[in-house]
């Protein structure tokens, strides 16, 4: 019997060890940092960028701002706002005002077309764009100069939609640096691995449509099938037979200062999301982190009369030290508490796994909001 734990601890040790040290090697070479600008392809098709804008977010200024200072010829923006009285209304105006050879539009209103406010927000852009290449963007996008043509270009024959991670960037105390390690070198990570496996999961936070593939999917409000809609756009591309594909280098969203309880509501709405809405997926989570692995081998080591302490210190340098050596090449937010701030994410995955199926709500943005069993909104 003993024999048997021993050889499963480490057949799970080396399978973990195997699949992390792998999905970082995929990582480093879709995300390192220093590629060359992309210049505009020439003749340039029109292209509208929709940024959904509810409040003042960290670094509003700067992310709006970034939607005026792309080098691309020929687009457009469409800024899309709920309520007029919305404090953020002020900043779209100065901003429209700074930058007049930009044409962009405010537009204020909701239409009710599903559970979720963001679409609900959206759906008036989407009808008032003027060309056949749509940008979905989040108004926490830190958007490059050639924001729109690293997009395009990811478009490849089979392509159905082209999205982005989030990735943390400017975090400012422990905790933003946690949601950094959430953001970076977990969550992008796996994102790049099921999408260099032909498997890609669209993201919200940036995508960029043609406009016949959405229609063809049953338009814009298709997107409310599921509470979430990038879960609604990753099941409707994959159903007209296209994949979802990710851009190289994913974007930043700059995080500014955050709180624990913060972080915490955000990644548990998020595995709320992904445990009903990808629940094949998702259940597996609770066997990446570092944590599972580094207990197994210092099970193993105990066992087979090896110094625990050496063969823990050993595996948790080599783990940790390889999501250090990613964060480098992809030029992420790094310091030297880095290693323990990941480990501490580590110690919450499991946490945050159990907690996601005991309950199906959350609020979002101040609106309280409930999954049906059947991954629906209920």
């Amino acid at each position: 019997m003993m024999t048997t734990l021993i050889w499963s601890a480490g057949a799970y040790c080396l399978l973990t060890a195997s699949l992390h040290f792998s999905s970082l090697l995929v990582a480093v070479r879709r995300c390192r940092a220093g590629r060359a600008y992309q210049a505009p392809p020439v003749p340039a098709a029109g292209v509208t960028v929709i940024r959904p804008v509810c409040g003042i977010d960290n670094h509003a200024e700067d992310t709006l701002r970034s939607t005026f200072e792309l080098d691309y010829p020929h687009y457009e923006i469409v800024f899309c706002v709920a309520q007029s009285k919305d404090p953020v209304v002020g900043l779209l105006h100065r901003l429209m005002a700074a930058h007049p050879q930009v044409p962009a539009t405010l537009l204020t209103g909701d239409d009710p077309v599903s559970d979720n406010p963001k679409l609900n927000n959206v759906v008036k852009g989407w009808r008032q764009a003027t060309f056949d290449w749509v940008v979905i963007a989040d108004s926490n996008v830190l958007m490059p100069h050639d924001y729109i043509q690293r997009l395009l270009a990811a478009f490849t024959p089979g392509t159905g939609l082209v999205c982005s991670p989030p990735v943390g960037c400017s975090p400012e105390g422990l905790w933003a640096e946690l949601e950094c390690s959430f953001l970076n070198s977990y969550q992008a990570r796996w994102q790049y691995v099921a999408d260099s496996l032909g498997v890609g999961f669209a993201q919200g936070k940036t995508m960029l449509w043609r406009r016949e593939i959405l229609e063809a999917g049953g338009g814009i409000r298709a997107l409310g099938a599921e509470l979430a809609e990038d879960a609604a756009a990753t099941k409707l591309v994959r159903k007209l037979g296209l994949r979802v594909r990710l851009v190289d280098a994913p974007f930043g969203q700059p995080l500014g200062s955050r709180t624990a309880a913060e972080i915490w509501r955000r990644q548990l709405r998020w595995s709320r999301l992904r445990r009903v809405t990808f629940k094949a997926f998702f259940i597996p989570e609770i066997l990446v982190g570092g944590i599972g692995p580094i207990i197994a081998a210092a099970f193993v080591a105990a066992a087979t009369g090896v110094s625990v302490l050496g063969v823990v210190l050993a595996l948790a340098l080599a783990w940790y030290g390889g999501e250090v050596v990613l964060a480098r090449a992809a030029a992420w937010p790094l310091n030297l508490r880095a290693p323990f701030v990941f480990l501490l994410r580590d110690l919450l995955l499991p946490v945050l796994w159990v907690h996601a199926w005991s309950g199906s709500s959350f609020v979002w943005r101040g609106t309280h909001m409930h999954l049906a069993g059947s991954g629906t909104p209920g």
